[in-house]
């Protein structure tokens, strides 16, 4: 709800730090407000990565919190300007710089194929990180929903808010999103781990432990049929699902 957003004030970004114990691992940000340059600065001084989303930067204004240290784009092209061939916008700051891993929702309703080829083409494969931005609808099938304060319809998978028709986050899981990224986008299976697994973990300073299939690291996986079809979860060497 507009009536809950309040500009990035360091000051309340330094008590979310500091409530968070050292658990905070990324705040987004609508950068181009007042104290978003200083708050990006404050994060990254404290270890948080500072992320640019639900924001509506000019690439100027992107380029200049890049500069402070942000380094990865919200789910880029949702919640922000689309690219203008006069006004570039942020998604255009954020594709172009190698500093900065872009986050994709690889859903089929939050980006066309075509639009997530070229973000991928752009950034390499080793920039893009697929996320499902799910609110709790995912896994539930349709129906409604709250997410905080506003109701949610879930309508053939599609989370939509009531009041006003807008997508309300989504209902995919990632194992949803790898079988779309190699049947419908045609993406390489190396290209599609490193995007699902790889970069996130990367990011997040753990691939020492996650990420990849390593000696010395957490026995993470899933094993997936002909079809790219879940059927075999492990966690830390145990199945939680075993395949049959």
């Amino acid at each position: 709800m507009e009536s809950l957003l309040r500009d990035p004030d360091p000051a309340e970004v330094r008590k979310l730090i500091d409530a968070a114990r050292g658990t905070a691992k990324m705040v987004t940000l609508a950068t181009e407000l007042p104290g978003g340059l200083d708050s990006v600065r404050l994060l990254v001084e404290n270890g948080v990565i500072a992320a640019i989303g639900h924001t509506d930067a000019t690439y100027e204004q992107t380029v200049a919190a890049i500069e402070a240290g942000a380094t990865v784009a919200t789910h880029l092209f949702n919640a922000m300007p689309t690219l203008n061939h006069r006004a570039p916008g942020p998604i255009a700051a954020l594709l172009e710089d190698e500093r900065i891993t872009v986050e994709l929702i690889n859903d089929g309703t939050h980006l066309h194929p075509a639009v997530l080829e070229l973000a991928f083409n752009s950034a390499g494969a080793d920039r893009v990180a697929f996320i499902t931005d799910a609110m709790d609808a995912a896994g539930f099938g349709d129906g409604h929903y709250d997410l905080g304060p506003m109701a949610v319809e879930v309508k053939d998978g599609v989370a939509r808010l009531v009041e006003n028709g807008s997508i309300a986050g989504s209902t995919l899981t990632l194992d949803t999103a790898f079988k779309r990224a190699v049947t419908v986008d045609r993406l390489s299976l190396s290209d599609t781990v490193r995007a699902i697994s790889a970069n996130p973990a990367r990011l997040l300073g753990q691939y020492d432990r996650i990420g990849s299939l390593e000696p010395g690291k957490d026995a993470d996986l899933v094993v997936l049929d002909a079809s790219y079809d879940l059927v075999g979860v492990m966690r830390k060497g145990e199945w939680i699902v075993r395949p049959s």
